[in-house]
């Protein structure tokens, strides 16, 4: 779709990792600065797309129209929990289809996770903004993509067409820094 910027979110500890090893983000990878930054993005999208592991917990998100991915459906259907939520699985329906399901046809659609979800998107981002929290360590935490931690992060956006653009520092105190990493044309 033409009409859509597809744009990713997450914040990796210096092993690149999302999570604890019990999936859940910790307290230690939560930055005031990254939140901030992650709220604003999230408010600008017309579209949040996730697994069912990766919702953020914010005061906004039921106002936010979402696409949650998930193999319990066979391929489309409204979110019997949520108005402003579809279900989709991939295996039996188009990412396209399920925007449209969704009523979104142009926009700004924010993928926040898990790494399964981010991988599927990996040669579509328009954008994506890896912020990074280097004092921050997971060991046998979830990686944010398939392939970490054999290879890092950076190393596997790259490899998918995506180059880096300018850090901006989030949260001085701690290093942590946002990076958007850009797909030079769309494909």
């Amino acid at each position: 779709m033409a009409d859509l910027t597809i744009e990713g979110y997450v914040i990796v500890s210096a092993d690149g990792m999302l999570a604890g090893a019990d999936r859940v983000m910790p307290d230690v990878l939560k930055f005031k600065g990254d939140e901030r930054f992650f709220t604003a993005a999230l408010d600008r999208a017309d579209l949040i797309v996730h697994g069912r592991h990766s919702q953020e917990q914010q005061p906004n998100a039921p106002m936010r129209n979402r696409i949650i991915v998930t193999h319990a459906v066979a391929a489309l259907a409204p979110d019997p929990d949520n108005p402003k939520a579809i279900l989709w699985n991939p295996s039996g329906a188009r990412f396209e289809d399920a925007c449209a399901f969704a009523g979104v046809t142009s926009g700004t659609v924010a993928i926040i996770g898990g790494p399964d979800v981010f991988a599927m998107f990996m040669d579509r981002y328009d954008t994506f903004w890896l912020s990074q929290a280097p004092g921050v360590r997971l060991p046998g935490g979830k990686p944010c993509f398939p392939g970490v931690p054999g290879r890092s992060p950076q190393d596997i956006l790259a490899a998918h067409a995506l180059k880096p653009g300018a850090a901006r520092m989030l949260e001085p105190a701690h290093d942590v820094t946002v990076t958007p990493w850009l797909r030079a044309t769309k494909s």
